[in-house]
């Protein structure tokens, strides 16, 4: 496989990775911004835009958008999360001219028609009422807010019904001019590509944009707490969440291969404890995410109302054990075998190569090589992995429970005291949050 990075005069860094005997390739455009950049003002309006880029623009509808790329095979798509928006296509051999035409067309010239605004908002709304449907969308949801309240961090990248409802034509065009900025803007594909090539291309479509400087973001601030809805479900979901190392902290891989060892698979303590032992759910699990200024960890499950005081006590003992004793040999050498095995089966794909690279040159300013990688996980041992589990400890929690009715919010407290920060240990490697 072979790497190269280019710089445009503007900004813009365009990143491909060649990787031989592939005959398709992925690529996408990926913005160093998302709902955490948005105003109180303006929430929704990331993802909304997202919508919107795909409704037609001065040139083509958006029947003809979908026409052009499905006529040559390929695929288009978008996300957008917390601090990155990403447009990306997957197209054979040949065609990423096609597919980068259309990603440079509908970020540059979408023409924000009033009555597609007025369709698309009521598709948006549809898809926060299927959020709201959905209880695990909806703990989520509710502990990120008690986690972070008071910012965009802590709302839903959906937005809501009534913040969606009021977004015109102006809005985007402010967002896209005030976010969109040639180096907040990292062009990324990978597979059978020809490095020149995508230069050329980007730099005629994307070289008009003028540099400035991007704005600074607000600092994240991380408090918790406990929330409970009285929405009743089948079952009770529940989310407990604690502040976590951002990615650029050298604890970002100790949080990850705990994640890991503690609820990240059928052989991590949480899976084995509370339901291979108890019989208490059928699935429980651990996650970890970062940004630049902060992170979260997270466990989730869903089980009976009349068990999650009991879940809840084991996930505290178990969390309570690891931080006084350390994990053990085995369970320590799996985690890691599991986190570099994911990092290497990825390069095995070439839309998450293409990803991933875009990533690193937003997050890092530079691509991280694998061998790096997997130096960093490593280096993650016991005494490692006991300091950040008594750092957990000494946290306020941030717990959501959804599906127990009345006794929801109840359950979300008990849960929240048993997890009632200890002493403060001492941090070891650990930059300020």
């Amino acid at each position: 496989m072979t790497t190269e990075i280019t710089t445009l005069r503007n900004g813009i860094r365009v990143v491909t990775q060649h990787i031989p005997r592939l005959e398709t390739v992925s690529l996408g455009v990926w913005v160093a911004v998302g709902a955490r950049h948005e105003r109180d003002d303006q929430h929704g309006l990331a993802h909304f835009l997202e919508h919107m880029a795909f409704k037609g623009t001065k040139e083509r509808s958006a029947r003809q958008i979908a026409d052009e790329i499905e006529s040559v095979g390929g695929d288009l798509n978008a996300s957008t999360g917390l601090d990155t928006t990403a447009y990306f296509a997957r197209v054979l051999k040949g065609d990423d001219q096609v597919a980068l035409e259309l990603i440079a067309d509908i970020l540059l010239n979408s023409k924000f028609a009033a009555d597609d605004i007025e369709r698309e908002r009521v598709v948006i709304q549809q898809e926060i009422a299927a959020s709201d449907d959905n209880p695990d969308d909806m703990a989520f949801d509710l502990m990120q807010g008690v986690a972070f309240p008071g910012q965009s961090l802590g709302r839903p990248i959906l937005g809501t019904k009534a913040s969606v409802g009021s977004f015109q034509a102006a809005d985007f065009k402010w967002y896209l001019d005030q976010h969109y900025l040639p180096d907040a803007i990292v062009v990324s594909a990978a597979g059978a590509v020809h490095h020149q090539s995508i230069v050329r291309h980007v730099e005629a479509l994307f070289g008009g944009l003028t540099h400035r400087e991007r704005g600074s973001e607000s600092a994240a601030y991380y408090r918790g707490g406990f929330a409970g809805s009285n929405k009743p479900f089948e079952q009770s979901h529940v989310l407990i969440g604690f502040p976590g190392p951002s990615y650029l902290e050298p604890d970002f891989y100790t949080a990850q291969v705990f994640s890991g060892l503690f609820g990240g698979g059928m052989s991590s303590r949480l899976f084995q404890e509370i339901r291979e032992e108890r019989g208490l759910c059928y699935s429980i699990d651990s996650s970890i995410w970062g940004l630049r200024d902060t992170g979260m960890l997270s466990v989730h499950a869903a089980t009976s109302p009349e068990l999650v005081d009991e879940l809840a006590e084991v996930v505290a003992a178990q969390l309570t054990e690891i931080a006084e004793a350390g994990p053990t040999e085995p369970e320590l050498q799996r985690s890691k075998a599991q986190l570099k095995a994911g990092l290497l089966m990825a390069l095995e794909s070439s839309a998450a190569n293409a990803e991933q690279m875009a990533r690193q040159l937003l997050t890092h300013d530079r691509l991280i090589p694998i061998a790096e990688l997997i130096e960093q996980v490593d280096a993650v041992d016991a005494a490692r992995i006991k300091a950040f589990a008594r750092q957990l400890t000494s946290e306020t929690p941030s717990v959501a429970v959804i599906g127990s009715g009345r006794k929801s919010s109840a359950q979300a407290s008990r849960i929240s005291s048993r997890f009632a920060p200890i002493e403060a240990p001492v941090a070891v490697g650990k930059a300020a949050r």
